[in-house]
């Protein structure tokens, strides 16, 4: 395929994707189910910190956060008592556990009292036309407060190499309005033009195969690789391909 045919071929399978019905399938759902800013951006930071592994798991995980949360996730960290936090202890999703739990509620707190909220946070170091230096500056900002050492690797740091999948799928769930009820469009503050592909299996593999990626590791120079890609294709709007590159990938075994 020429540049032209491959753009038309994607283009076809983010229409196909990036519709209401992708939604029931898809992490995304828990967000959904809010309406107020905070409690969406709060639901889907922390759907996405476990968004590793099986679907079916990670959707049934974050529903419990949710209830575990009371159904209200800003309320509950900006006003809970410490025995409050004694029922998260029970949660499990893989390596994140109820202790790293405890401490995400609590560096959120941080974050909401002193910084204003995760928009405000991760709209400041922004360069070089990329949110990568913002998403590592989101990171030392998230444990500057006392913590667990343990749950620091639960927060990805593009500035050592990673991808950032988890992050960068959360940023264009926030940032990305795709006119189409799927991404919420809520952070005004960052241009959807900023945004990198949440890289991972799926989506690497098949990048590889349409020849818009070379390297074979998914950390962070395969992204930089992939998303000029990408903002070759569309330099306002390069991560709608997400949609194409992971429905090709988990929906079609392309």
């Amino acid at each position: 395929m020429n540049k032209a045919e491959l753009k038309e071929f994607l283009d076809a399978k983010v229409q196909q994707y990036n519709n209401p019905k992708f939604i029931k399938s898809d992490p995304i759902q828990i967000p959904h189910q809010f309406t107020k800013k905070e409690d969406i951006e709060i639901s889907g930071f922390l759907t996405a910190t476990i968004a590793w592994g099986n679907r079916k798991s990670i959707i049934n995980n974050s529903k419990r956060i949710t209830q575990l949360l009371d159904n209200a996730p800003h309320d509950f960290i900006m006003n809970h008592q410490e025995t409050d936090l004694e029922k998260l202890l029970t949660f499990v999703h893989r390596t994140f556990n109820g202790d790293d739990f405890i401490q995400f509620i609590k560096s959120l707190q941080h974050i909401y009292t002193k910084y204003n909220g995760l928009e405000s946070v991760f709209s400041k170091h922004i360069e070089n036309n990329s949110l990568q230096k913002s998403i590592s500056s989101f990171k030392s900002t998230f444990f500057e407060i006392e913590h667990l050492k343990r749950t620091e690797k639960h927060v990805s740091d593009p500035l050592k190499n990673s991808a950032a999948k988890r992050i960068n799928m959360f940023l264009r769930w926030m940032v990305r309005n795709d006119h189409a009820g799927v991404d919420f469009g809520i952070w005004k503050s960052i241009s959807p033009s900023l945004l990198s592909c949440p890289l991972d299996v799926h989506s690497g593999n098949v990048a590889r195969k349409l020849g818009l990626l070379k390297r074979k590791q998914n950390d962070a120079k395969a992204l930089l690789e992939l998303d000029t890609a990408l903002r070759n294709l569309d330099a306002k709007d390069p991560v709608k391909y997400d949609f194409a590159l992971f429905g090709l990938g988990v929906f079609e075994g392309f």
